[in-house]
């Protein structure tokens, strides 16, 4: 079930995506021990690898619900129930006299290997160590704590389900290489798309270069319903890595997403197509009849894309390209409605401070503004709820305009 960033409640894009149960080449997000997160696909009779953890079978995965924690043992998936936060009490005891010498903790690191390799369950071995370690009695309980974190984030072999939602997977994006998704952070990302409005039934247009995560956002609020057409460099449709982790259900998309390259959303451009009609008696073969059969949809497509997108009247435009903003709203604008929203992301904000000065200057662009979104995110535990230590600095900058019809 998909998550509506704005409101953080559930939305009605959840119908374009596949159930909340793990199905065979479904993508999953896994949650490690240290609070990595690694993105695996669950294919039926297939084994997955998961770093130190090991392997298990991805048989295992499949039909069991988004959240649940599991264990590898033996290539199989033993599920862990939950664990309740429990509240610490904080005592006298402080660190001021601890002294992490290289004799405190005697257990070496040979004779934990051993215990791992004999078979050893990794909540023993923490226990092992807790007893063997001379100054751990001499710590706060905060510290205890955070002890018993580290080591099972070393030791332990589960993992933690996440569903792909579009804030799972933005965020998951953001954490691996945000430079691919060019820095559009949660936050950013429902900015963006509610100032453009996306709505189910809509008809929009997206210059997306941050890997699909902008395409991915608008189908999931359009919910199966509406006209998605982005622009791009390729001839073919492009290949969005984000939307690949989205589990859409592919009859929902291909019925509302099309793309069309620079030249073909060119008026005076006329596509080279080979041709598709031929005389039943120069066709030698089925497999033939069947390529030119699938070659003339894809003309057909083509063209239908083309006369859609120059019949206009679409509701917005979103950009997030390294191409000039500028060139990019003349070549696009002209196809929206009145009162269509217009919005650009950069990583820069000086780019868009130019573009900002350049719209008011053009009565078609109704009050142009430039945003910065701010995030700060919260550790939540009882007794230890505070900002976290390190944030990231930006989420990146967003223009948003309103297209007018200016009379002369």
């Amino acid at each position: 079930m998909s998550l509506d960033l704005s409101t953080g409640e559930p939305s009605s894009s959840s119908t374009i995506h596949s159930s909340s149960t793990i199905k065979s080449g479904n993508h999953v997000l896994l949650r490690l021990p240290n609070g990595d997160v690694r993105g695996v696909k669950a294919d039926k009779d297939s084994t997955i690898t998961v770093g130190r953890l090991g392997s298990f079978y991805a048989n295992e995965l499949i039909g069991q619900p988004f959240g649940f924690t599991h264990e590898i043992v033996d290539k199989k998936l033993k599920v862990v129930p939950p664990r309740t936060l429990q509240e610490v009490e904080d005592t006298d005891a402080t660190n001021e006299l601890i002294n992490d010498g290289e004799f405190v903790q005697p257990l070496t690191i040979d004779e934990i290997t051993a215990l791992k390799q004999s078979g050893v369950h990794a909540s023993d071995i923490i226990k092992k160590q807790i007893e063997m370690h001379a100054n751990y009695a001499l710590k706060t309980e905060y510290s205890k704590e955070k002890y018993k974190k580290r080591k099972e984030a070393k030791y332990s072999k589960t993992f933690t389900t996440i569903e792909p939602t579009l804030f799972n997977v933005c965020d998951y994006w953001f954490n691996k290489d945000q430079s691919r998704i060019r820095d559009v952070r949660a936050d950013t990302l429902s900015q963006i798309l509610n100032l453009a409005n996306i709505r189910p039934g809509g008809r929009y247009i997206a210059v997306d270069e941050a890997s699909g995560l902008i395409v991915s956002g608008i189908l999931s609020r359009m919910g199966g319903e509406g006209r998605l057409i982005t622009i791009c460099d390729t001839d073919s449709p492009p290949a969005y890595p984000v939307m690949v982790q989205m589990n859409f259900e592919k009859t929902m998309v291909n019925t509302v997403l099309a793309s069309l390259n620079w030249a073909t959303a060119e008026e005076e451009y006329k596509p080279i197509v080979p041709p598709s009609d031929l005389p039943e008696d120069e066709i030698r073969s089925e497999r033939q009849k069947s390529r030119l059969k699938k070659r003339k949809g894809l003309t057909d497509a083509l063209t239908n894309t083309r006369e859609e997108l120059f019949a206009g009247d679409f509701d917005a435009l979103i950009v997030a390209t390294e191409y000039d903003a500028m060139s990019v709203l003349d070549k696009l604008v002209p196809y929206l409605a009145g009162s269509a929203s217009i919005v650009v992301q950069s990583q820069y904000g000086q780019i868009l401070n130019d573009l900002q000065n350049q719209l008011r200057n053009i009565p078609g662009y109704l009050c142009p503004s430039v945003t910065e979104g701010w995030l700060r995110r919260y550790q939540v535990l009882p007794g230890r709820t505070h900002p976290t230590m390190m944030t990231s600095g930006s989420g990146g900058f967003i223009l948003h305009a309103i297209k007018v019809y200016v009379h002369s």
